[in-house]
């Protein structure tokens, strides 16, 4: 076990199962944050208390949950796991197409965009993450905040915040659109019938995923600015 897990092989199964678990994942929080079109008013346009707001019962829900409150440090595992394999196998692919510049160019052209980008994605995807829990993770785990509903939506005023969460889920889409389908290759799930399935829905998940985040936060900007 310890040389399946320590070999090419081993790594790629390592971080399709990463991967699966992070994608379940984002489908979930997806879900958490599409709560936010519910609003915090009720029919008559009136502010709810805060404990009836959707977002915030949800909010609240996974912040108290105990199965929950030890997942997210399995997901934290999972996550830099996943870096950590995707820095690996990267540098040991370069490595192994050598140096000259014409396996260099036979890759860019072979090789579709998305899939050559997945190491600069995957970062620029890790720092939008960081920020991510910056500005709401560690409000709402350590801080005094409120009002959960407030402190998403608010955040969107800002046209930069608005503009830097967009462009990292178009990031994190192109990520998917390779990851998805290159996970099931990695354990084995590979079929002259299925695949081409399973690469539809790799694009039919990465366009959800994309989409709902950025429409939330598209939505938030023109509502917090006055424009809808």
């Amino acid at each position: 076990m310890t040389r399946f897990y320590s070999s090419s092989i081993g790594r790629k199964f390592m971080m399709a199962l990463t991967g699966f678990f992070l994608m379940i994942f984002l489908l979930v929080h997806l879900g958490i944050n599409l709560t936010l079109f519910a609003g915090n008013t009720d029919n008559q346009g009136k502010l709810l208390p805060k404990e009836e707001v959707i977002f915030n019962q949800a909010s609240h829900f996974m912040a108290t949950n105990p199965l929950i409150q030890v997942m997210q440090y399995v997901l934290a595992f999972g996550f830099i796991y996943h870096i950590f394999l995707g820095i690996i196998l990267t540098s040991r692919n370069q490595k192994a197409r050598g140096k000259e510049r014409y396996a260099v160019n036979q890759f860019s052209a072979n090789t579709p965009f998305n899939s050559r980008t997945m190491i600069y994605t995957g970062l620029l995807i890790l720092i939008f993450l960081l920020l991510h829990l910056y500005n709401y993770f560690v409000p709402i785990k350590f801080g005094t905040v409120g009002d959960d509903y407030l402190l998403v939506t608010e955040l969107f005023k800002s046209p930069v915040y608005t503009l830097i969460y967009v462009m990292a889920f178009i990031f994190l889409g192109l990520h998917l659109s390779h990851g998805f389908a290159s996970s099931f290759q990695s354990v084995g799930f590979n079929h002259k019938i299925y695949t081409p399935v399973i690469k539809i829905l790799g694009k039919a998940y990465f366009i959800f995923i994309a989409v709902g985040f950025a429409a939330i936060a598209i939505y938030f900007y023109f509502k917090g600015n006055g424009l809808i």
